[in-house]
């Protein structure tokens, strides 16, 4: 098997804690291990100004090379802050209101991307095969093709793609969709997704397609689906077990309530307005729970550096008051708005305490918290998830209560029916859900993709043969 080579915006370098690693992170490693190979990506560090930014930095351990590097704070302004997370992050979660672009931070991402192509390429063998992750990096596989490499390269999207509607307001959306398809294997989280990204295709170029091969701008590429996973085991480990002495007395303090989480980064694309303004109705329409009840919402800040999230961070926390304040008593608090950072596993521990995961992102490439929620459940006595059919994860997960995060009156109710579910209801949808998560796992997730990776033919056995064809035609 070839050597494989990983290129992500971030990479995870091991420093000796005992941190839990997500799931992506040990389902990259997994399959380093099985290969040997290189896992190329900024370390988050900003170098300051004399500092030679060409360095890398190189570990070696359980045969994987580590391979890491800085960013100056003019690139990370323009490459991350603001092309990466102020134009493609919105516009690929249908917030074209939100994108803000600039022709500087448009050449500054193309010139990362560039200078990274370069500094991988010495690193590069004849016959490793590429796993490129993520929006931050389209135009990687275009740059290693002027450099000349002809080795496989794949590509994974791990957020929505957006329809030609919106994708094709973006200024350098030609650019963009033409560097994509210079990748071998394009990887999506949903047939939505991957439809989405065709179509913008054949309003830009002839597409000739046979099943999911396809051919455009002169290159042969194909196209697929992968539902990203999670490791349901792990998850079930670290959610079982004795508590912390911290979270004994959460669970005395939480009493014979009925509790729901929700747990994300905070994130525009979340939905986290809409879902405190859906929690407001639930008290509204349905009197019955209050004083039994109570919501927490973990949002720990991102891209603080970002107005829009300082913008929602104000948001949340004058709606939080307000609910507490017109719904509150004495004795009862409904709404917990906590803005800080979780260690994984005791929030898994967390899930498993509470009666309802409320996950109701506007959109989402899967969400992979919907699915650790289910996980970390008692099989006995298993929590309800209330999930948005905006995630990619309700393609999978079918035995949640599926609801619109735009429509506030259907989630109250869906909560109410959540809070109300009869035991024998919630461990059947239990069942049924884990049964999707164990077949389609990160593991599985990870096998399929690179075996259909490493199943299509180099660009330079491409470009031969073709060669041949056309050769064969003139002589014909």
């Amino acid at each position: 098997m070839s050597r494989l080579v990983v290129v992500s915006n971030r990479i995870a370098v091991p420093d000796g804690s005992k941190v839990s690693a997500g799931g992506l992170t040990v389902g990259i490693v997994d399959a380093l291990k099985t290969t040997g190979g290189v896992w190329y990506g900024w370390n988050g560090n900003i170098n300051e100004i004399g500092e030679d930014d060409d360095e890398l930095s190189m570990l070696e351990q359980d045969g994987i090379t580590y391979a890491s590097f800085g960013l100056n704070q003019n690139d990370y302004d323009l490459y991350y802050l603001q092309f990466s997370n102020a134009v493609l992050w919105p516009a690929f979660h249908y917030r074209l209101d939100l994108v803000n672009f600039q022709r500087e931070a448009w050449e500054g991402y193309s010139r990362v991307n560039k200078q990274l192509a370069q500094r991988l390429l010495p690193l590069l063998k004849p016959d490793d095969v590429l796993w490129i992750h993520d929006y931050h990096l389209l135009p990687f596989a275009a740059e290693l093709r002027e450099l000349g490499v002809n080795n496989r390269i794949g590509f994974f999207l791990h957020i929505p793609f957006p329809t030609p509607e919106i994708f094709n307001a973006l200024p350098p959306h030609a650019d963009l969709l033409e560097m994509m398809c210079d990748y071998d294997l394009l990887g999506f989280q949903t047939e939505s997704d991957r439809i989405a990204f065709l179509e913008c295709v054949s309003l830009l170029t002839p597409l000739q397609t046979e099943g999911k091969q396809h051919r455009a701008f002169g290159n042969r590429f194909a196209t697929e689906v992968y539902p990203i996973g999670i490791e349901p085991d792990s998850i079930k480990e670290m959610a079982e077990g004795p508590l912390p002495p911290k979270m004994v007395a959460m669970k005395r303090d939480l009493g014979d309530a009925q509790n729901i989480i929700a747990c994300e980064r905070l994130d525009y694309s979340k939905g986290l307005p809409e879902r405190f303004l859906a929690y407001e109705a639930l008290l509204e329409n349905f009197p019955q729970h209050r004083g039994k009840i109570r919501y927490s919402q973990i949002a720990p800040t991102s891209r603080g550096d970002v107005q829009a999230y300082q913008d929602i961070r104000h948001q949340l926390e004058t709606e939080a008051g307000r609910i507490n304040g017109k719904y509150g008593t004495l004795g009862w608090t409904p709404l917990y708005y906590l803005n800080q950072h979780f260690d994984r596993r005791l929030l898994m521990k967390i899930f498993r305490l509470t009666d309802i995961g409320l996950v109701t992102p506007l959109r989402d490439g899967m969400n992979l918290v919907a699915k650790e929620y289910v996980a970390a459940q008692d099989p006995d006595d298993p929590g309800v998830l209330v999930l948005s059919r905006f995630a990619g994860a309700a393609n999978e997960l079918t035995s949640a209560l599926i609801v619109n995060p735009y429509d506030r009156d259907e989630v109250a109710a869906a909560l109410d029916r959540a809070l109300t579910m009869s035991r024998t209801e919630r461990i059947s949808r239990y069942n049924d859900m884990m049964a999707v998560l164990r077949q389609n796992d990160i593991a599985h997730w990870r096998k399929t993709y690179l075996q259909d990776l490493q199943g299509l033919k180099p660009r330079s056995e491409q470009e031969s043969e073709e060669k041949k064809v056309v050769s064969f035609t003139r002589l014909a």
